[in-house]
């Protein structure tokens, strides 16, 4: 536990008073101790419905196969790969808060990683579903793997960036899903030491014997900074060779070289994105105001703000370098998808990517808890459109006209889409119910020095700059948690 005084006028990452560690044992496991609220119960249906539709509609793809999609001669890559694109994106934001911030020690992580974290392993999940049903016969997935020659012959380009994609991301997947046990361990025994009966001995097993012992909590904390070294680099690496399936390819609107940073960068913004919609829905259902507060969320949507323009400057530098290159194929690719037949999502991607983002300038906005979800939505559509820009606005007219072809969805396509994000929310809704959405081991570290108590405890001590004290009472106004009559005669 830090023994040093954190500077007053640093936002508080807890709120509340009277805050013990008993009490932040309590608060964050509540939902899973006892049963689910009236709001828990409607968010689990509709998501059910959600994933009984992905699996209707996932089990016609396989019985009739892939004609059952609205993909033709011309555009063989449609929602399909749109959708595997967006939630890979989806998965990166669990990652990057839990292993950088970790390795920067931003405290402020540790409130949002464990759900962020959870977000990623769902997310890949739903990608890899998409991967596995557009291969056409599904039962032969194993044929991606380095498989021995007994099993027949190796049909697998290793040169593709196809096969880079299975390697990168269930390496990431594997590595996540272990970073996310290993944080939940303590947390696990916390709930293990509290259960009776037969939830007693499933935790227990959890648990993997946890002990609490100073060399427990050591190797804990090695295992920790070693998986984040591991995970920092799949951040940059997974969905650079994503963007691999497209930039290695000669199709105009495609054969770019600013497509790693450009799609890493929208991974981000659309993972944040995400996490945004989960949290701030979760914070307010499952009562956790203080441990998620207006800190966290304001810090989200400056990242937003930040990842948002950078896909803005990579917008603006595709069609620079289109008109530059003096190629009037590439030239095209992108006046047609402006004001070509797809030209609607086109805009709706530059309004929901470009503009929308820069409302969070604004303070006011960025401290919005409502205008903040409705905006991590908005954001999530827009990322959606500019996989669906990307890939079908540059099939859809290629080099010859007579070629030349429209796609239109099908039922099949619509309904995989919308169960998969079914099937996503129901494995979320599923996760706080059996385990702590906020890491209540890492959360408890805040608050001997970062917590609301521990400011007003530094204040009354009356060793601070008067100065300081004003400037931290007056950020506090925009905390949904804090009483600010409390600081009225401080």
């Amino acid at each position: 536990m830090a023994s040093h005084n954190e500077s007053i006028i640093r936002e508080p990452l807890m709120t509340g008073k009277d805050i013990t560690y008993a009490k932040i044992t309590n608060d964050i496991l509540l939902p899973v101790e006892n049963k689910p609220n009236k709001a828990w119960w409607i968010g689990f249906t509709v998501s059910s419905l959600g994933a009984l539709l992905w699996v209707v509609s996932i089990s016609y793809t396989f019985w009739f196969g892939l004609g059952a999609w609205g993909l033709n001669k011309t555009v063989g890559w449609a929602w399909d790969i749109t959708g595997f694109v967006w939630w890979v994106g989806i998965g990166h934001a669990g990652t990057l808060i839990s292993a950088v911030l970790l390795i920067f020690r931003q405290n402020w992580r540790n409130s949002i990683n464990r759900s962020a974290e959870a977000m990623t392993i769902f997310a890949v999940i739903c990608a890899a579903t998409y991967i596995v049903a557009h291969m056409g016969r599904p039962w032969l997935f194993y044929f991606t793997l380095p498989l021995p020659n007994q099993y027949g012959s190796l049909w697998v380009n290793w040169n593709s960036a196809l096969m880079m994609d299975v390697f990168a991301i269930s390496t990431y997947f594997s590595v996540s899903l272990l970073f996310w046990y290993t944080g939940l361990l303590p947390d696990i025994a916390s709930i293990r030491d509290r259960a009776t009966g037969l939830r007693r001995r499933i935790y227990s097993i959890l648990s993997f014997g946890w002990t609490g012992s100073l060399k427990t909590w050591q190797r804990f904390e090695t295992v920790s900074l070693i998986l984040a070294g591991i995970s920092t680099p799949l951040v940059l690496s997974v969905h650079t060779i994503v963007s691999f399936d497209f930039a290695t390819s000669l199709v105009p609107g495609w054969h770019t070289t600013i497509f790693p940073p450009y799609f890493v960068a929208g991974a981000i913004f659309s993972g944040f994105a995400m996490v945004q919609t989960l949290l701030l829905v979760t914070r307010k259902v499952l009562g956790l105001e203080n441990y998620i507060t207006m800190f966290h969320v304001e810090s989200m949507n400056k990242i937003i703000l930040l990842t948002g323009s950078i896909v803005g400057v990579a917008y603006i530098t595709e069609f620079f370098i289109a008109w530059y290159s003096g190629v009037e194929y590439e030239q095209y690719a992108f006046i047609n998808r402006a004001t070509g037949p797809y030209w609607w999502a086109y805009w709706s991607m530059m309004s929901c990517n470009v503009i929308s983002p820069q409302l969070f300038w604004s303070k006011t906005l960025r401290t919005s808890i409502k205008f903040s979800w409705f905006l991590s939505i908005i954001v999530n559509i827009g990322m959606w459109f500019e996989r669906f820009v990307i890939i079908v606005t540059s099939l859809h007219r290629d080099y010859i006209p007579s070629s030349w072809a429209m796609f239109y969805p099908t039922w099949v396509d619509v309904s995989v889409f919308i169960g998969s994000i079914g099937l996503f929310f129901t494995m979320f809704l599923l996760f706080v119910r059996v385990l702590p959405s906020v890491a209540i081991a890492e959360v408890k570290l805040l608050l001997k020095t970062s917590s609301e108590q521990a400011k007003k405890k530094l204040i009354n001590e009356n060793h601070l700059d008067p100065a300081e004290v004003e400037y931290y009472k007056e950020s506090l106004t925009k905390f949904d948690s804090i009483d600010t009559a409390d600081y009225e005669k401080v």
